[in-house]
């Protein structure tokens, strides 16, 4: 069976083979088996490029806080950033707080029932919706994420990298052919699950896979070389200087743009490029903050998907407690704010300090 054959039948004994693994091992997760197209979304949106087991307790904590879309929508977008603070990939938060909003304003609160109108609300892309639509409502849609694409790639021997649109159509033309219509939500999590727990990128336990006798990639030893992945951009390393600076039992925090990077956060202020002292004060004058002095702190690094960040921290005694460009918290209210994991090592400085 290749990306453009494989007889009904032969697919049949694949579907079932597979739905069968998955009604034996499925993994335990509290979003398993859900049909509320509200939880269903949640947990999709957190599981974009972000492990389960690391989702789980915010999953857990995040429902206990919002139980649902109309008490999602009615919470400050600080707080759910708050909330979201450990995550990464923060767009996603604020592209749930603005989905929760159009949803709240539907007739019932209730989220669209088809594809189009998924895909429709921020954040929501093909595999999302998806998901939810194969989940929540029974629909013959794929849900195609990393996993998927893995698994597809290698039971089909479906080759070209999976950049290419022609790798792409037949991934998700296989993954049509393939999807059982009558459980459409419980295979697309089975094959999520072959992909997580068997159909691994390097050492695929083959002997354990429900499609072994049926995998093109198997057949001819060509396993862990599909999928074909394009070549992953080099890292810019990117040199930082990050300044702590108080003035009396406060410190200077600003808030970044809502869009972009971290977009929302709140941060210490830093500088691309600052290597000195003398550098540094200059930036800080630029922003409106006066040093009195200013001494090294701690190093920090902290790696993006697209670059990396080596930080080099100084705390710095302020003339003012008053800046243009920022403001000065105090400990309780600096522990309030989200900030993102890239100044962890910072914000545990200052609130030692305050």
């Amino acid at each position: 069976m290749d990306g453009n054959c494989g007889t009904q039948r032969e697919l049949a004994a694949l579907r079932g083979a597979i739905l069968g693994w998955h009604d034996e091992n499925a993994r335990d997760l509290p979003w398993r088996g859900e049909g509320d197209p509200y939880r269903i979304w949640v947990s999709e949106i957190m599981l974009q490029q972000t492990r389960a087991e690391t989702v789980i307790p915010y999953y857990l904590r995040f429902l206990s806080r919002y139980p649902d879309v109309q008490a999602l929508a009615a919470a400050p977008l600080e707080q759910v950033l708050k909330d979201w603070e450990g995550l990464g990939y923060y767009s996603r938060a604020r592209n749930l707080h603005r989905a929760a909003r159009m949803v709240a304003e539907r007739p019932g609160a209730t989220f669209p029932a088809d594809v189009k109108g998924l895909l429709a609300l921020p954040g929501i892309g093909a595999y999302t919706a998806g998901a939810i639509a194969s989940m929540a409502y029974g629909l013959p849609e794929p849900a195609i994420d990393g996993n998927q694409v893995r698994v597809l790639s290698r039971l089909f021997g479906i080759r070209g990298s999976t950049a290419l649109p022609a790798t792409k159509k037949a991934i998700r033309e296989a993954a049509q052919r393939l999807l059982d219509r009558e459980r459409p939500g419980d295979f697309n999590q089975a094959l999520m699950g072959m992909g997580a727990l068997v159909c691994l990128p390097r050492k695929p336990r083959c002997e354990n896979c429900p499609g072994a006798i049926h995998c093109r990639a198997l057949a001819l030893d060509i396993r862990e070389h599909l999928p074909e992945l394009p070549e992953r951009v080099s890292q810019r390393l990117e040199s930082r200087a990050v300044a702590l600076v108080y003035h009396g039992e406060r410190v200077l925090v600003r808030q970044r743009p809502e869009e972009g990077l971290l977009g929302g956060l709140w941060e210490f202020p830093h500088f691309l490029g600052v290597r000195r002292k003398a550098e540094l004060r200059e930036a800080l004058l630029e922003m409106g903050v006066t040093p009195c002095s200013i001494q090294k702190g701690p190093a920090a690094r902290h790696v993006f998907t697209h670059m990396i960040w080596e930080m080099r921290g100084y705390v710095v005694m302020a003339a003012s407690g008053e800046s243009p460009s920022g403001r000065f918290v105090t400990g309780p209210e600096l522990e309030a704010l989200p900030m993102a994991t890239a100044q962890r090592v910072y914000r545990e400085e200052a609130m030692k300090a305050l």
